[in-house]
């Protein structure tokens, strides 16, 4: 199980702590923010792309193949569903996420074809590709098990 805190005081400027690290996430000053930080969804793109690169990384690490590098290029669109004519599910919009991934190495077309499609299986990818249930709880302050910085 993975977890994670999440603080925000009277600005957008969030504090996410998970475990012994600490980082900031903000929207842009044009969204009232103050721009220190990538916005929550910079960092969902930041982490489908990580895991999507530590996974090919890992798994060429296995095989000893001589993969040197992973670059991963990554954009988000949302789209009405009556502008996504491919879509015919239940939703009113679609998410579309890009992924443009260059590996390095002399690695050999095969390898190239079978790094891209280990990293579209990395547990990220999965997850957001996967059914999702989100559940949210009103608890009182006291009721935190962790301390959130004031």
């Amino acid at each position: 199980m993975s977890k994670a805190t999440v603080h925000v005081g009277q600005s957008m400027q969030t504090t996410i702590t998970a475990r012994h690290h600490a980082w900031i996430a903000d929207e842009p000053l044009s969204a009232d923010g103050t721009d220190t930080g990538p916005t929550p969804m910079e960092m969902l793109l930041g982490a489908l792309g990580a895991c999507a690169a530590i996974t090919a990384r890992m798994y060429a690490q296995r095989k000893g193949w001589p993969l040197q590098g992973v670059d991963i290029e990554l954009e988000f669109q949302r789209f009405k569903k009556v502008d996504y004519p491919t879509y015919s599910g239940e939703s009113d919009t679609v998410n579309e996420f890009r992924q443009r991934i260059v590996f390095h190495g002399p690695l050999s077309d095969e390898q190239k074809t079978r790094l891209l499609e280990i990293a579209g299986k990395c547990p990220v990818h999965r997850i957001l590709t996967q059914p999702n249930f989100l559940f949210e709880e009103l608890v009182e302050e006291d009721a935190m098990t962790w301390n959130a910085p004031q």
